[in-house]
């Protein structure tokens, strides 16, 4: 049980990645507060999570892109759970295009989730973190942040930003026992994944020294890892589950 005692928020929580970590979490003995935009998906998980584990969960609709959205699940959830102790930043959405074609629009809202929203959580949870002098916050960024990628200009930007926004607030909370880090996934099998047409499957798949893509297990296993105990010494870093697409 190494999040006993412990309250998590995790952000685009409803299916994927989001709900393997929050499913994990409340194994360990971590009361939940997880959000999306997705309300019916979502309640569908805290059934799940609350029948086999019997820990709490709290749920809202949460556009993560919204100050008043996020600082109002941080008080809700600070008053019904009495405590938070974890955040993952997790929601995150795509519009792909070439940089020749991009919309504004597909710009701003993919850097308003992405970005714009790991800030808003942050700083919501950064005064009760504080007070307590401990937290632990991880935020989902991607390889893409690492080594851009045609066509998504604008994703790549805003999870390279959130590297830097890691760093950042790594140093600026460290004094106050706050441990902040990055997960950067590679090609995880999910939803978006299995859109896939199958040459690009393969292409992509050689690229990957293990020769396969990831499970989304294999995320939670780190963001458990980040955000436990075990990882007292570890901060301001960005940490790589791409089977070596990557080095």
């Amino acid at each position: 049980m190494k999040l006993e005692n412990k309250v998590s928020m995790v952000t685009g929580a409803a299916r994927g990645i989001g709900k393997e970590i929050a499913v994990l979490f409340a194994g360990e003995g971590s009361d939940l507060a997880i959000c999306d935009v997705n309300e019916e998906i979502l309640a569908e998980t805290k059934s799940e999570i609350e029948s086999a584990t019997g820990r709490k969960v709290l749920t809202a609709k949460v556009d993560v892109a919204s100050v008043k959205e996020v600082e109002d699940f941080v008080k809700k959830i600070l008053d019904n759970l009495g405590s938070l102790d974890i955040l993952v930043n997790n929601a995150g959405i795509t519009r792909d295009n070439l940089v020749l074609r991009m919309s504004e629009e597909e710009w701003d809202a993919v850097l308003d989730v992405n970005l714009k929203g790991a800030f808003n959580c942050i700083k919501a949870v950064t005064r009760p973190m504080m007070k307590k002098r401990s937290g632990k916050i991880v935020n989902m960024a991607s390889i893409i942040g690492l080594m851009g990628n045609a066509g998504q200009a604008n994703y790549s930007a805003s999870k390279g930003g959130l590297i830097a926004l890691t760093k950042t607030v790594a140093k600026e909370l460290g004094s106050r026992n706050i441990n902040v880090n990055a997960i950067a996934p590679g090609f995880i099998q999910t939803e978006m994944t299995d859109k896939l047409a199958d040459e690009a499957r393969e292409k992509l798949l050689g690229l990957i020294p293990l020769g396969r893509m990831g499970k989304t297990g294999d995320v939670a296993k780190l963001a458990l890892f980040l955000a436990s105990d075990d990882s007292e010494y570890v901060t301001g870093q960005v940490i790589q589950v791409d089977g070596g697409m990557v080095m």
